[in-house]
């Protein structure tokens, strides 16, 4: 599997990407909004465009759709109950469906409810997983639920399915936000050696040549995902004084994402 990340730089900060099959050169583009970009990529990689993917149906997801199948015809794949809303949709997913693109590659869907409630994340079948996430999972955060989603799922996602995954899948998310949120893991476990040490780095990198994290990474940078953290549990406290002595996991994701919804 050949995996290309393409930098939109475009006010969102978006990630795109295009995964190929070596053998055969055919590519899935994922959330193709900077459709230009894209397209030359694969040109230049000589590989053919067959199908476009979006994580879930907000417009800087799905922007780049027409214009990618008036040039490629590509078949445009999205969440089965997003079909009214992610324009040129042409098939639906379910959890466990299994997306082939050429001879060997296979990306396996997640139904990963919370950002919005029609969002799938990608999965590899490959010796090291591959997570192309959306905005469910970012770098060191997590997706708000502004938009059509709610926490309470956004939490179930986490803790049932992505904090399960290998230790070792790396992460791909749609957007580029690892420096924001490595200071509100900072704000909110001002201890966090880990991420001490990465913002330099995340401050400094050309979004070009992004740094690509693991799941382990994100154990140790991600607040999201440090749900039991002493540290991260006390200066909950100062923020909510009505906390329980031994708060559940659930209870202190939700309260993270409120705060960080004001941050």
């Amino acid at each position: 599997m050949l995996v290309k990340q393409i930098w939109t730089g475009n006010s969102y900060r978006n990630f795109n990407y295009l995964v190929a099959c070596p053998d055969s050169g055919e590519a899935l583009a994922i959330d193709p909004l900077d459709h230009e970009k894209c397209l030359s990529a694969a040109r230049d990689a000589g590989w053919r465009i067959t199908q476009v993917l979006n994580t879930h149906e907000h417009g800087d997801h799905t922007g780049g759709n027409a214009a990618m199948v008036r040039a490629t015809a590509a078949h445009v794949l999205a969440h089965h109950k997003a079909k009214d809303k992610v324009p040129e949709m042409s098939q639906g997913l379910q959890a466990g469906d299994v997306i082939r693109i050429g001879l060997r590659v296979e990306l396996e869907v997640l139904d990963t409810p919370g950002h919005t409630m029609s969002h799938v994340c990608l999965l590899s079948h490959t010796d090291q997983p591959a997570l192309f996430c959306g905005d469910t999972l970012f770098n060191a955060g997590a997706g708000n639920c502004h938009n059509g989603g709610h926490p309470n799922e956004l939490y179930q996602t986490f803790a049932t399915q992505l904090a399960k995954l290998p230790d070792h899948t790396r992460i791909y998310p749609g957007h580029d936000y690892l420096a924001n949120n490595l200071r509100f893991t900072l704000d909110r476990e001002p201890d966090n050696t880990h991420a001490q040490q990465l913002l330099p780095q995340a401050q400094s990198q050309d979004p070009t040549q992004a740094l690509v994290t693991t799941l382990a990474m994100e154990k140790q940078i991600n607040t999201f995902f440090r749900l039991v953290s002493p540290s991260v549990v006390a200066r909950l406290r100062d923020a909510f004084p009505d906390l329980p002595d031994h708060p559940d996991p659930r209870t202190v994701f939700l309260r993270l994402r409120e705060l960080r919804n004001k941050w």
